[in-house]
């Protein structure tokens, strides 16, 4: 069983995914954290993204491990817990871009369909209902107020250590949601099958709900 979970940044995708994962017994795999490990060993490597035959390279000698450690969600990047260090602002500000390089997402949908095939999965991210899994069980698709979104990403960042005002927070996640919607390859974009899910006024619990008590219904 694969359920694809697809929305712009901040709207609740990865925690949902992870409790509904917990909730159902079945792998979660966080595709936006692949992305942001990717763009760290460039930014890391200081690769020009316009250099493909040099991301290429990086990308064959990349090794990305997700684990779930105590109810939190693990990144290593080649053997380094880069848990904290991919949520940075600098990754942050260049993730859209690399994941909008075409060798990059051809690399990742790989390796998260050889993930998908192999075991029942919650996967979220911007493309999983579109392109990565086009066939999936069940899709949905999350959105939320743009302050909402930016109140969650704020907290989320204070909780780092990262101080930023909400004025710029707001105007990254519009940056991010332009980008995401105007790329080339695999734009956000709601799957014509998708249950969309507005998270602007729902609590964790109540999104998570919604999606088991929707495979419930439609089993």
């Amino acid at each position: 069983m694969i359920i694809a979970i697809d929305g712009p940044a901040a709207s609740g995708k990865s925690t949902t995914a992870k409790l509904v994962a917990k909730k159902l017994n079945i792998t979660n795999l966080d595709t936006g954290a692949m992305y942001r490990a990717v763009t760290l060993q460039l930014l890391r490597s200081n690769t020009d993204f316009d250099n493909i035959d040099k991301v290429s390279t990086i990308l064959g000698n990349l090794n990305i491990d997700m684990y779930d450690y105590k109810g939190r969600n693990i990144i290593k990047l080649n053997n380094e817990d880069v848990t904290e260090e991919i949520r940075s602002s600098n990754v942050t500000k260049y993730v859209s871009e690399v994941s909008a390089l075409l060798t990059v997402r051809e690399t990742m949908v790989i390796k998260q369909r050889e993930i998908g095939f192999k075991t029942d999965c919650v996967i979220e991210g911007r493309d999983i209902g579109t392109k990565v899994f086009p066939n999936a069980d069940y899709k949905f698709y999350m959105i939320a107020d743009i302050k909402m979104r930016a109140n969650r990403r704020l907290k989320e960042m204070n909780q780092l250590g990262r101080i930023k005002s909400f004025d710029d927070v707001v105007s990254d996640l519009e940056i991010r949601d332009y980008k995401d919607s105007n790329r080339e390859n695999s734009p956000l974009r709601k799957a014509v099958d998708a249950v969309e899910i507005d998270t602007s006024n729902l609590s964790i619990d109540e999104q998570v709900n919604k999606i088991i008590n929707h495979i419930k219904i439609n089993k």
